[in-house]
């Protein structure tokens, strides 16, 4: 076995959406997309009071990638014009595949308008290859007990399995593209070691605490993503103060990435198709 080194830190950059506070390391100014992960938006943490007009995420479109939002405090409600519906509370995780084309709204329910509170959520997209970008769209909405929470290094790690095995288990989600999702909790002096990496992209993002990777210097602080190189086949992660993780890994799908706002594609000819599809309606109903 061989341990990934650190390439570089990449600092989350403040870019706020109204009045939510939004930091973003993906992309940033040095790196693009960690092929297949493409963004990553980092709301809050932050407290809402009461009679709020909640987040600003109405009705929009998506094709070509899937989004995956996990909600780390506060609530969030979903709704597309595919029918799914749910409202998923704190440390629940929706995975979105906009495939063809969908139509949703990411909300604050009714609950949090009037009563208000902390909120803090990351969405990560995640690409998906030419032959599966017209894929029919779907969504799994899970609450924090659907998700298995394994016990790692005597209990002073929790691994929360969304999609992808870990020693036998399952994750709830069935990735198209064979990914490998986990939120981390690592108590001070944690560790845990990821195996079985060789030619698959990592992404480690840092959401809150304080860990080491490898034998790294350097500490990566919270809000930070932690750029790894491609050569070797395990990464181990320390926490040197409580931590929580957003753990990932894919194969790359090494093809050309066209964006357009809410569009992922490989050409501009498909990004202009999925313009007008959206235009003409062809991305089905629309969502009030």
């Amino acid at each position: 076995m061989t341990a990934r080194s650190v390439r570089r830190l990449h600092p989350a950059m403040r870019d706020d959406i109204g009045d939510l506070i939004t930091q973003r390391p993906l992309p940033g100014r040095l790196i693009d997309q960690i092929d297949p992960f493409l963004f990553l938006n980092h709301h809050g943490p932050q407290t809402y009071p009461p009679h709020n007009h909640g987040l600003p995420f109405g009705p929009h479109p998506h094709r070509g990638f899937e989004t995956v939002t996990f909600i780390l405090e506060g609530m969030l409600a979903h709704r597309d014009n595919a029918g799914h519906e749910s409202v998923i509370h704190a440390g629940g995780v929706q995975w979105m595949t906009a495939g063809r084309g969908i139509v949703h709204a990411e909300i604050s329910p009714r609950e949090f308008l009037e009563r208000g509170g902390p909120i803090e959520i990351l969405q990560l997209w995640v690409n998906l290859p030419a032959r599966l970008k017209m894929s029919e769209p779907a969504y799994t909405g899970l609450q924090r007990a659907d998700i298995p929470a394994l016990p790692v290094d005597d209990g002073k790690v929790t691994l929360h399995l969304i999609a992808g095995e870990w020693e036998g288990r399952t994750g709830p989600v069935q990735s198209l593209t064979g990914v490998f999702m986990s939120t981390v909790e690592l108590r001070a002096g944690g560790r845990i070691r990821f195996g079985a990496l060789e030619g698959r992209n990592v992404f480690l993002y840092v959401a809150r605490g304080v860990i080491q990777v490898g034998s790294h210097a350097d500490l990566v602080s919270p809000m930070h993503l932690v750029e790894l190189d491609e050569e070797g086949d395990t990464v181990e992660i320390t926490a040197s103060q409580d931590a929580l993780l957003v753990f990932g890994h894919a194969d790359p799908i090494n093809e050309a990435v066209v964006s357009y706002g809410p569009f992922v594609m490989t050409t501009r000819e498909e990004i202009a198709q999925a313009v007008s599809d959206y235009q003409a309606g062809r991305f089905g109903s629309a969502l009030g």
